[in-house]
């Protein structure tokens, strides 16, 4: 069976994205998004929103276009694949993410 990594999000910025250039030339941008999961209280029977926070890489023309046109609070559809990192952060400790690698938005 085919492995599949495949990511649809709807939400709102939660700050201003942030562009980089890279020394190779190439643009990157990187976003922060809010995407609420609605739920429902057990004691209370009423519905409410629980925000959920993912961190957004999108690429090229297309981070540059999302830097232009949007800023916090936009809202934004992204399609893309999850990806894991690991690094040391400086007081030695090892740290991971899960972050989302836009194919568009």
């Amino acid at each position: 069976m085919a492995n599949i990594n495949r990511v649809v999000i709807s939400g709102n910025l939660t700050k201003d994205p942030e562009l980089r250039q890279l020394p190779s030339g190439n643009s990157v941008c990187k976003l922060r998004m809010a995407v609420n999961t609605r739920v429902k209280d057990r004691d209370s029977g009423q519905w409410t929103d629980k925000p959920n926070y993912f961190d957004v890489t999108v690429w090229g023309g297309q981070g540059e276009n999302v830097a232009k046109y949007l800023s916090r609070g936009s809202l934004l559809i992204v399609d893309g694949r999850l990806e894991w990192r690991e690094w040391d952060a400086q007081d030695g400790t090892k740290r991971q993410a899960v972050e989302i690698i836009a194919d568009s938005t």
